[in-house]
């Protein structure tokens, strides 16, 4: 199980390279200015830290529990990046739509546009972060296999 401090360096590193790239691609992509982008980026991450922290926590219990371990395997890599994007979507769409002075409906596609870019992202950021800080439990785990 990962520690406290593993978990925040993991969710502030996912929030922050997730804000760098999402930034300049949402201004691009929805012909908004920068500032609007980055404010709906920012609010967002700032959510979606704690959502980050509280999620990864339950989920690596619910792993634990279920199987024995938190070791991922691809298909669990997938829901646990799925899962976490809806969650996201419920919280965020109204508050999109209230900030940039849109429709739900238009929210709704932006948000959906960022959950997409973001079930990617988390998908390729957790194996990475994974591979980088292995916990000893999985190594152990790979040599018996």
């Amino acid at each position: 199980m990962r520690s406290i401090g593993d978990r925040i360096r993991h969710a502030l590193s996912f929030e922050i390279i997730g804000l760098a790239l999402v930034i300049p691609l949402g201004t691009v992509v929805f012909a908004m200015p920068m500032s609007d982008i980055g404010i709906v980026g920012v609010v967002s991450a700032t959510v979606a830290t704690a959502w980050n922290y509280l999620y990864n926590l339950g989920f690596d219990h619910t792993l634990q529990r279920l199987r024995g371990s938190t070791l991922k395997t691809p298909a669990i890599r997938m829901a646990h990046a799925v899962l976490f994007e809806l969650g996201l979507l419920i919280v965020l769409m109204p508050f999109i739509a209230w900030y940039l002075g849109i429709g739900l409906i238009h929210a709704l596609i932006m948000d959906i546009s960022f959950a997409l870019f973001y079930v990617v992202y988390a998908f390729v950021f957790n194996w990475a972060y994974d591979a980088i800080f292995p916990l000893p439990e999985w190594q152990k785990e790979a040599a018996a296999e």
